[in-house]
């Protein structure tokens, strides 16, 4: 076998590892069928690790019922079915489906115009609608490197209102040792599950008064300020300014955006005085508005306009994730107006600034370049134009990229940066998307050297995304054992006497008045617990204060990660919290 074919059929190939795991999700779909024939199918898709099947089942799935699953599903691995792709007219699939009492693919079948061929995949005595692709055989698929992972709720179509399912979870690998390594890190992510230490740590908390809608607590306001505080430092020293646009606005200006016809579904409307308004889901139409409101001159370009504005969008109910994916959401904006010749500098000035922000928090990442969407506006000129531009200016700077066709903005090209955390796991944060839609859209404008009037181009860019999103990111990379800069709170005293307490109040205020964010536990309370206690809540310092450190004017230091750093003067440990602050250490 070639290489080349190697690497076609290698699980290290990303289409080839969605491939496999789409074929377990109807593996997984047949042992069903196969155990429990009153099992409705809906849908079984890859996702980006491992696959599902939603199911309507008259009973649950108990983790009794899910090892006979995956017990059967050896089996057929075993059998080596062949798969077989096979079309039928629309009518004739859906009388197909209807025959098999499969309600749900009924309905799928149905949304599909009325001329089309319905392709369907077969093995052994199951048949299941799918578009493919699919391996072969189910031999292909190693048994034992086969888990089901979990079982939850899930709402056909993601509508709240429409039928309750059940969500069989699964991952699958072509060798045991890499699923039991997986099935390691899972454990290990759900103790960093930011929902979790959200909770434990007081940071944030979710209620059904509100879905989507997150309540942020003291801690979690000390975190996202610190956070929205070094974003303004960063932005400052790049050259932005920043401004504020309404959370409201007209009909009329998302139309003139192309919102209103591109992504009224995902907007909140209402009426004002009898007149259509939106809450903006996107802050890009409020900076042109700003952009446009006074006369602008080549020799005031690039313009660098960030904003971190609050936007709402809907979201399905079933689609929510703690503070992954939420309804309402700070994104931290930013649009730069420029001239077509300085567009790859001003890119590669912005991946800079990418550069510096993730590396503070640890985090690598690899490009991603989404090109033009069936429903796009602009030319197929301006898209190639755009998309060659952003291609040369990462080249330029020897960064690699993968292409993700048609996953473009419907205005522009983009590229998405995707971070990967502690745990291996890639996010999706920063975007660099560029535009000249909006400009013309807006008759944006500006006079060039030779005193005629000229069109910007423009870039929309994020670099954390969504604050809300990141911060749940973050404590799941820390695992909520943030850095000093970071931390809440960032110095625990922990005095052992009544005697000692005056004296930790007055380094309490010490330590205060230089800027730092500190907390005394005067509880009568034996030194053991208290200790133990500011490790669950990750406090990165803690110092113990006794009778001896009172009266030489020393703290006995803890580190959360290192233990004893032994006893010093207050004035070395400042200096040591300075330092590990000021230079935004990660430990």
């Amino acid at each position: 076998m070639s290489e080349e074919m190697n690497n076609q059929y290698s699980f290290e190939n990303p289409e080839y590892r969605k491939t496999y795991w789409h074929t377990c999700s109807h593996v997984l779909a047949q042992a069903v069928k196969r155990l429990y024939p009153e099992v409705k199918l809906a849908i079984g898709p890859s996702i980006e690790e491992g696959f599902y099947y939603d199911m309507d089942s008259p009973f649950p799935f108990t983790p009794e019922i899910m090892e006979k699953i995956e017990a059967e599903m050896r089996k057929i691995c075993k059998e080596k079915l062949k798969l077989e792709r096979f079309e039928l007219p629309r009518e004739e699939a859906i009388k197909f489906m209807e025959e098999k009492g499969e309600p749900y693919k009924v309905e799928l079948i149905q949304d599909l115009p009325a001329d089309a061929h319905i392709s369907f995949y077969k093995q052994g005595e199951f048949t299941d609608l799918c578009a493919g692709p699919h391996l072969d055989s189910t031999g292909r698929i190693k048994g034992n490197g086969i888990k089901l992972t979990a079982c939850n709720a899930a709402y056909w179509r993601g509508d709240s209102n429409r039928e309750t399912l059940q969500r069989i979870y699964g991952i699958a690998f072509p060798k045991k040792e890499e699923l039991d390594a997986y099935l390691q890190r899972i454990e290990e992510a759900k103790k960093r599950d930011h929902r979790k230490l959200g909770k434990e740590l007081g940071l944030f908390m979710l209620r059904d008064e509100g879905p989507g809608f997150p309540f942020f607590l003291p801690k979690g306001m000390v975190l996202k300020n610190t956070l929205i505080d070094y974003w303004r430092q960063v932005h400052k020293k790049y050259g932005y300014v920043e401004i504020s646009t309404p959370i409201i606005l007209n009909r009329q200006l998302w139309e003139r955006s192309g919102h209103w016809d591109h992504y009224k579904q995902n907007m909140y409307t209402t009426v004002i005085d009898g007149e259509d308004y939106a809450i903006k889901p996107m802050n890009c139409p409020g900076g042109m508005l700003v952009y446009a409101s006074e006369p602008h001159s080549y020799r005031d370009l690039p313009l660098r306009v960030g904003e971190l504005g609050l936007v709402h969008r809907h979201e399905l109910s079933g689609a929510l994730h703690g503070l992954f994916r939420v309804r309402c959401f700070t994104q931290d904006d930013a649009h730069v107006f420029m001239t077509r010749d300085q567009m790859k500098d001003v890119i590669q000035e912005t991946v800079r600034l990418f550069d510096e922000v993730y590396s503070t928090f640890g985090l690598s990442y690899t490009i991603e370049l989404s090109t033009m969407p069936e429903d796009h506006i602009g030319t197929v000129e301006e898209w190639e134009l755009n998309q060659d531009i952003l291609k040369d200016a990462i080249a330029d700077m020897g960064k690699s990229f993968v292409i993700n066709e048609g996953d473009g903005a419907f205005y522009g090209p983009k590229l998405d940066f995707h971070l990967a955390d502690s745990l291996g796991r890639t996010w999706q944060c920063g975007t660099i998307q560029l535009d000249s839609q909006l400009p013309e859209r807006f008759e944006l404008e500006y006079t060039g050297e030779d005193g005629q009037k000229h069109r910007p181009v423009m870039i929309h860019r994020v670099v954390l995304g969504s604050i809300e999103r990141f911060i749940g990111v973050i404590t799941e990379h820390f695992a909520g054992a943030f850095p000093a800069w970071l931390s809440p709170v960032q110095v625990k005293l922990l005095p052992i006497t009544d005697r000692a307490a005056e004296y930790a109040d007055q380094v309490a205020a010490q330590l205060d008045a230089a800027g730092y964010r500190v907390e005394t536990d005067h509880r009568n309370e034996k030194i053991g617990k208290k200790i133990r206690e500011a490790q669950l809540e990750k406090v990165p310092y803690m110092l113990v204060i006794g009778d001896k450190e009172a009266e030489a004017g020393t703290v006995s230091v803890r580190h959360r990660a290192d233990g004893d750093l032994g006893v010093m003067p207050l004035a070395d440990f400042q200096k040591m919290l300075k330092d590990d602050v000021d230079n935004k250490v990660i430990k």
